[in-house]
């Protein structure tokens, strides 16, 4: 088992009723006005604006709001948002919705302390400062609630790029399951598959972490068991509680410790998939690149890619498992083709071109252009 070092400073508070408490946490910091972050609106509808607003008041926190994040979140709506923090003067940053309003949120919190946000995506340095993040999820899918991580789009140029650091932990969590009770199926399919492909790049990096190994495999079938019930009943309040703990252990630090950091190659390939068709939701389009890359790369473990199969499908083979996750995923209503989500073959130069931006990608096996392409070629 390799060395490891794990660190996680976020205050996670879970379950029913716990958004009135956002507004004490941030008081007790000392802190007394922030950016309030949100998307589209539905936070209107399901009572959360209603909730984290009224814990706000009570706790004598001012607040100013920004709306309009949007899926695969974009530069200039966090450059937008960057300027009204700093012309504010707001003490920290409270993001209440998914995995792409808590992400945009980090990227405010970053880029208050840089001339523009997106030079923190460009350096590919650790960020080391930030304003403090406080964060109230609506869909369970990302991990960012409890992770230093955040992915955002340079709409212009066509790059969705990630940033990382210590100082993007948000400090407190907030996570009630039953408000999750309202999302369309969609969301919360592509959630699903989302923590699942956390869950695999580090798994699949194998090694003697046998601890680490069995825990995958247990929060996987965890996930699929209870999409599998959502989809019977959406208001299942233990199905959906147990779907969000798993998400957030997918990428908490928990399912990749002695792990090397995992291999990222499917993520980096559809973070291309999606920067040239923003359209496609990230869990839809790693539904589609994962298989893929399981049936491209299984030679370099056959082992542990068997182990896989029999383990979470009770598949004899690695292609037999690779069918079942395709139908699980289909049965759940998402495509399992590129061309299914309007991705043909005269963009996979440009992916390809994407992905390497920053040089070889992957771990398990290091991905050449070629490599990308045969991989795109089987998820077509």
């Amino acid at each position: 088992m390799n060395n490891f070092v794990f660190y996680n400073p976020t205050r996670l508070i879970f379950g029913k009723n716990t958004i009135p408490r956002i507004g004490e946490e941030i008081k007790k910091t000392g802190l007394k006005k922030v950016l309030f972050i949100a998307g589209g609106g539905s936070i209107r509808k399901n009572g959360v604006y209603e909730q984290t607003a009224d814990s706000l008041r009570k706790a004598g926190i001012e607040w100013v709001e920004t709306w309009g994040v949007q899926p695969n979140p974009v530069l200039s709506k966090v450059r937008e948002m960057t300027d009204l923090a700093k012309k504010e003067k707001v003490e920290a940053v409270l993001a209440v919705g998914g995995g792409s309003v808590i992400d945009s949120g980090k990227s405010v919190a970053a880029g208050m302390f840089l001339d523009d946000p997106w030079q923190a995506y460009q350096s590919k340095q650790e960020v080391s400062e930030a304003l403090p993040l406080f964060a109230v999820l609506t869909i369970s899918a990302t991990g960012t609630e409890m992770d230093p991580f955040a992915v955002l789009t340079n709409e212009k140029d066509k790059k969705k790029w990630n940033i990382s650091g210590p100082a993007l932990y948000p400090r407190v969590s907030i996570v009630d399951p039953s408000v999750q009770a309202t999302l369309p199926w969609c969301q919360t399919a592509n959630g699903a598959i989302d923590a699942l492909s956390h869950i695999m790049e580090f798994y699949f990096m194998g090694g003697s972490a046998e601890t680490v190994l069995s825990l995958d495999e247990a929060l996987f079938r965890s996930i699929v068991s209870m999409t599998d019930k959502l989809k019977a009943d959406p208001s299942d309040y233990e199905a959906r509680a147990n779907l969000a703990w798993a998400a957030t252990m997918a990428l908490n630090g928990t399912s990749g410790a002695g792990q090397s950091g995992g291999d990222w190659a499917s993520h980096g390939i559809e973070h291309a998939v999606s920067a040239l068709n923003p359209d496609v939701a990230h869990g839809a389009g790693l539904g589609v690149i994962f298989p893929a890359w399981i049936s491209y790369c299984r030679d370099t473990d056959p082992e542990l890619f068997r182990r896989w199969a029999l383990n979470i499908w009770g598949a004899d083979s690695v292609e037999a498992g690779v069918r079942a996750y395709k139908q699980k995923i289909s049965d759940w209503g998402n495509p399992v083709r590129l061309s299914s989500l309007g991705v043909d073959e005269y963009q996979f130069q440009a992916i390809a071109d994407h992905v390497l931006k920053h040089g070889m990608t992957g771990s398990k096996k290091v991905l050449s252009r070629g490599d990308l392409i045969n991989i795109l070629k089987l998820s077509l």
